[in-house]
């Protein structure tokens, strides 16, 4: 069993007592990032359905197909309201739920950004949202030490790289399949990790 913070100021911990209170954060932490599945499977699902929902519009030559990513209004509202109502009812949090938060939140901010200057590379955000959309993906599967978030962070940064030398309108289906492969995949996994 793993010491106290109370016994630490009296004593001098050994180093399997350092270890196990580290193993112990680790594994405190994979339980609240696994939970986290909400927003893999959330964001996946509204993310595939607005690229193909894009893709198709260019396709069938729509004036406007960038009316499609509205939904994702709905989904950031949902996903703060999910995430306060969460946070509320957690009893503690430890160090790698503040990496992981803080991680995600960069993430958003820097999504909001190219979204909000897209217009400067003439809205050619497809390849460079999945290149930044790698990072947290990987490390979130780092912090967990779940390779399949690992394995779609990798494919976040091939599509990302496929997405450099395809059509504008492909971009959105190899988007898509980005999604299906870094999102998708890993958070039903991770889900069902949750429910045993």
């Amino acid at each position: 069993m793993p010491p106290t913070f109370k016994n630490m100021e009296t004593e001098k911990l050994t180093a399997r007592e350092s270890l196990d209170i580290i193993t112990a954060m680790i594994e405190k932490a994979k339980g609240n990032v696994q939970r986290n599945a909400f927003y893999f499977l959330l964001w996946g699902w509204v993310i595939v359905l607005a690229n193909l929902g894009m893709y198709t519009l260019l396709r069938v030559g729509y004036e406007r197909p960038a009316l499609v990513w509205l939904i994702t209004i709905p989904a950031w509202i949902y996903s703060i309201y999910y995430g306060y109502r969460r946070e509320k009812s957690r009893a503690t949090t430890t160090h790698f739920d503040r990496i992981s938060t803080g991680l995600w939140l960069s993430f958003g901010v820097c999504i909001f950004t190219l979204v909000f200057f897209g217009y400067k590379i003439n809205f050619q955000l497809n390849p460079v949202i999945l290149l930044i959309t790698a990072v947290p993906t990987f490390v979130s599967g780092i912090i967990i030490r779940f390779k399949p978030l690992m394995i779609g962070g990798v494919a976040f940064w091939a599509f990302g790289i496929v997405n450099f030398l395809v059509p504008m309108d492909l971009q959105f289906l190899f988007g898509a399949m980005a999604i299906v492969c870094g999102y998708l995949v890993p958070g039903y996994m991770l889900k069902n990790k949750e429910a045993q």
